[in-house]
């Protein structure tokens, strides 16, 4: 608890030095993200951080604590953000939640990821569970990939399909839900596969059953 306490005490003497570091110059913002993942890493060097500065004037600026999907630190994380103190411009968040807006990509107006060698949209892709082992709760999925390339660096594709998920389903119900992902070219006649957004709706039903 001294951790944590000493971890937040800093944090509020430094926390309008943090809101305005997008005002900063770029070498005032390494050196206060250097400090804060510093002081951060004093309880916990397996977690990093996020700060989501507002778009509009009244909004908060929100930090995120991340355990980067290794839930052997997840304890950490909800510790330090159940203690965060209470602060007017900011909002404290525990992973890194679900940002893809479902109803965007249900009509198919989701933007599009873009890398080397790889532009897709997660309305571009659907699954069919493999395997769901009930001791661990986690389940084995098939990803079929509109414009799936073989040829393709494997560790590009495990980076896209990471940030999709992550972005779909949130860094915790990631990796306490799914244990295993392949990929696989979308065949011709897919009418018995799953859209990929429905995938959390999958897991909550197997979950509760």
């Amino acid at each position: 608890m001294r951790k944590i306490n000493t971890f937040w005490n800093w944090f509020q003497d430094n926390n309008q030095t943090i809101r305005n570091l997008i005002n900063e110059t770029p070498i005032k913002q390494k050196q206060t993200c250097y400090l804060l993942n510093k002081r951060l890493g004093y309880y916990c060097k397996a977690l990093d951080f996020m700060i989501v500065f507002p778009k509009k004037e009244n909004q908060k600026t929100e930090l995120i604590i991340t355990a980067n999907g290794n839930p052997e630190y997840f304890i950490k994380v909800t510790d330090l953000i159940n203690n965060a103190p209470q602060l007017k411009h900011w909002k404290f968040t525990a992973f890194i939640q679900p940002s893809e807006n479902i109803d965007k990509i249900i009509d198919g107006l989701d933007d599009p990821y873009i890398f080397p060698e790889i532009t897709i949209k997660t309305s571009e892709i659907k699954f069919l569970p493999l395997d769901y082992d009930v001791n661990s709760n986690k389940l084995d999925i098939i990803m079929y990939l509109k414009n799936y390339n073989i040829r393709c660096n494997t560790k590009t594709w495990q980076q896209v399909i990471y940030i999709i998920l992550q972005d779909l389903l949130g860094e915790k119900s990631l990796y306490q839900n799914i244990n295993f992902v392949q990929l696989a070219r979308m065949p011709k006649q897919s009418e018995t596969l799953t859209e990929l957004y429905e995938l959390q709706l999958y897991i909550d039903t197997i979950n509760s059953n």
